[in-house]
Formats: structure tokens, C-alpha cells, sequence
């Protein structure tokens, strides 16, 4: 099902990653789809949406009965001296079971759109790009790497927030942990399917501009190039596009879930700990590290998921600069001229870009603002509560 990109070390973790992430999606029941070999296509299993549906609900029930967290000393002392953190607490615990639930039940509603999706991706690249060489294209291997390594250290930052915050060990908050853990991962693992076909869809992209950078060489060169070697990348370059907007339109509401979650827990994450050193004057020691950690590895997970859609908003632009290199060409041939004009003209009125809900697009202009506004919702909160604290 995934062939990898090259023969070395690094194309090699890229597609023991990818199976690690299908493999976890299969066990966690998020990722509900089969695959026929023969065929080389996924189907949608109502066995593994109803496995998925009672798996995931029974993870968020142990989280739900087993929820020790509020009850620990430090977080009693802090709700006692502070309601307003008592509240933000409880809308925060409200909006993380209703973002997990709202996700994974969109996921499975959509299952079949994504089943055509993902189809279509394994189309492109069993019949169109499984001859090429990827060798060059280090970022897909490398932001397939940095995906995997991101959702296991937010699962393992997870455990040592729990455990580091809670001074006394008992088997409900073992349940408890676990379920949130599974919860997590599961949650990550979903918007990991959405960043590996962002992943794709720019590998393709990337693939394209290549081959138009290897036919304006061999125009430059004196060789002879056919008007429908150019039809066949607009074809083909159609086709992502049109992927990549049906993908977009499927996961807008789980990721701008998923972005939102991480923001609004480091803004909370830093309130929390401003009460506590501040406010209660406790000595957090070894605290503040876990609070470090859980707060640096949200940001960064949350960068990642801009940084993904930018690169592949970058790449899309790189094709009409490469189309203008055809200017360049004396004695061009009427019906390639006439080719690269089409495709000139579609990049000028279809542009690959990701764009949430009809809001915002998704690059690093708006991951800066997204950032710069929860500081500014954190100077709110801290200004309001400036009483208390």
C-alpha cells in the first residue's frame, strides 16, 4: 500500500512511519477501511465504524468516570483561592470531550468521501508517479517523520502531565490516564491522516513541477517536445487540485478543532501556572519542567500542521513560475505555446491553497496571527482575573 520513496535509511522510516500510523489508526477504530491488495483499493467496513464508535466512547466514559484530576490537592487550593479558574477549568474539560467526540463522529460520517479520496490517491500513484524517483524530495519524508515523532511525544507529554501533577498513584487514575491517552491518540491520529494527504498531494505537485522543469530543459536543449506531454501534466495537476479542495472540505471543522485545542491549552497551561507561582506561591520544582514540555510540544504540533499546508501552498505557486520559464523559448511550437497558455491560465484562476470552514487560509501568515491572538486571549484573561491573581 505504500511503496517507499527511495531506497535509503530516511525513505525507509518515512514507510515504516506510514504503517505504524495505519496500523495504530486500525487498533484505535479511526481509521475504518480495508484494503484489497488485488484491486489496490480501500472500502469502508460498517464492522469498523461500529468498532471505532464503541471503542472511542468507551475511552471517553473512562475518562469521564475516572476524572481525579480536579480533585488533587494543588487544583482543590487553586479552585478554592480562584473561581474563575474552577470555570475555565470546566469549559475547558467541556470543549475537549465535545471537540474528540464532534471529530471522530465526522470522521466515520465522511468515511465515504474519504474512501474516494484515498482511492484516487492510490490511483495517481499506481498509474501516473509510481515510475518516478523521489530521491530529491526530501520534505515528504521528512514531514512524514516529524509527524510520527510529533504524535508520540504529544501521547508521551500527555502521561507525564497527568502523572507529574498528580502526587498520589491509584488505580482510578490509572483508568483515568490510560483512557485520556488512548482518547489523545486517537484524536491525533485523525488529524494524521490529513496531514499524510497533504504530504501526498505535495508530493505529486512537487512531481509535476519537475517534469515541466525537465521539458522547458529539453526545449532549451533543442529536443522536441509534444503539446500533449503538457495536457498530461494539466491533467494531472487538475486532478490534485480538485483532491486537495475535497480534502480540505472534509477535515476543515476536525482540524480548526484540533488547532484550536492546542492554543487554548497552552493559554490555559500558562494561566494555570501563573495562579500557582504567583498567585498561590507554590513551589513547582520538577512542575515546571512538565509544564515546559507539554506547553513547547503543543506549539510545535501546532506549527507542524501550518507548516504542511504552506509547503504545499509554495510548491503550487512554484508552477506558474516555472510555466513563465517557457518564455524564455525562441521558436516555440504553436500547439505547445497553446498548452502552456491553458495551463498557465488554470494556475492563474485555481490556486492549491487550504481554506478552513470558508474563514482563513491555511499558511504561516495565519499560523502568526492564530499565535499572536491567543497571547492577546491570555492578556485578556490575566487582566480580568488581575484580582485574584
Amino acid at each position: 500500500m505504500f511503496r517507499p520513496s527511495g531506497s535509503g535509511l530516511r525513505s525507509r522510516l518515512s514507510g515504516l512511519t506510514l504503517k505504524g500510523a495505519l496500523y495504530a489508526s486500525w487498533i484505535l477504530g479511526v481509521f475504518p477501511f480495508t484494503y484489497d491488495c488485488w484491486t489496490r483499493k480501500l472500502h469502508r467496513s460498517k464492522w469498523l465504524i461500529v468498532y471505532g464508535l464503541v471503542l472511542n466512547a468507551a475511552f471517553i466514559a473512562m475518562v469521564v468516570t475516572n476524572d481525579t484530576e480536579s480533585e488533587t490537592p494543588i487544583k482543590m487550593q487553586v479552585f478554592h483561592r480562584n473561581a474563575l479558574a474552577e470555570q475555565v477549568n470546566r469549559v475547558h474539560d467541556v470543549q475537549t470531550l465535545s471537540m474528540v467526540s464532534l471529530m471522530l463522529l465526522r470522521g466515520f460520517w465522511k468515511s465515504g468521501e474519504i474512501e474516494k479520496i484515498m482511492n484516487e490517491l492510490l490511483d495517481l500513484q499506481h498509474f501516473h508517479f509510481r515510475h518516478y524517483s523521489l530521491e530529491k524530495c526530501c520534505s515528504f519524508d521528512r514531514f512524514v517523520q516529524y509527524k510520527g515523532v510529533s504524535v508520540i511525544l504529544e501521547v508521551v507529554s500527555m502521561l507525564i502531565l497527568e502523572l507529574g501533577m498528580s502526587p498520589n498513584f491509584s488505580s482510578q487514575l490509572f483508568i483515568g490516564v490510560s483512557g485520556l491517552c488512548f482518547m489523545l491518540l486517537a484524536v491525533l491520529l485523525g488529524a494524521t491522516h490529513f496531514h499524510l494527504a497533504v504530504v501526498f498531494i505535495y508530493r505529486y505537485v512537487w512531481i509535476v513541477n519537475r517534469e515541466l522543469l525537465r521539458l522547458v530543459n529539453n526545449l532549451a536543449n533543442g529536443e522536441t517536445v509534444e503539446s500533449g506531454q503538457v495536457d498530461y501534466l494539466l491533467n494531472l495537476y487538475h486532478r490534485l487540485l480538485e483532491l486537495n479542495d475535497r480534502l480540505a472540505s472534509i477535515y476543515d471543522y476536525q482540524m480548526v478543532l484540533v488547532m484550536i485545542s492546542f492554543l487554548l491549552a497552552n493559554v490555559l497551561g500558562i494561566y494555570f501556572f501563573i495562579i500557582y507561582s504567583i498567585s498561590l506561591h507554590i513551589e513547582l520544582d520538577i512542575k515546571i519542567v512538565v509544564f515546559v514540555q507539554a506547553l513547547v510540544l503543543n506549539m510545535l504540533d501546532f506549527w507542524l500542521n501550518i507548516e504542511v499546508c504552506d509547503l504545499a501552498e509554495t510548491t503550487g505557486r512554484q508552477t506558474s513560475t516555472i510555466l513563465k520559464l517557457f518564455n524564455d523559448i525562441e521558436h516555440l511550437d504553436v500547439k505547445v505555446e497553446r498548452s502552456i497558455s491553458d495551463f498557465a491560465l488554470f494556475c492563474t484562476h485555481r490556486r492549491l491553497r487550504f481554506r478552513h470552514c470558508g474563514l482563513f487560509y491555511v499558511n504561516y501568515e495565519m499560523g502568526f496571527r492564530m499565535a499572536l491572538t491567543s497571547f492577546l486571549y491570555l492578556l485578556f484573561l490575566i487582566q480580568f482575573d488581575y484580582r485574584n491573581l
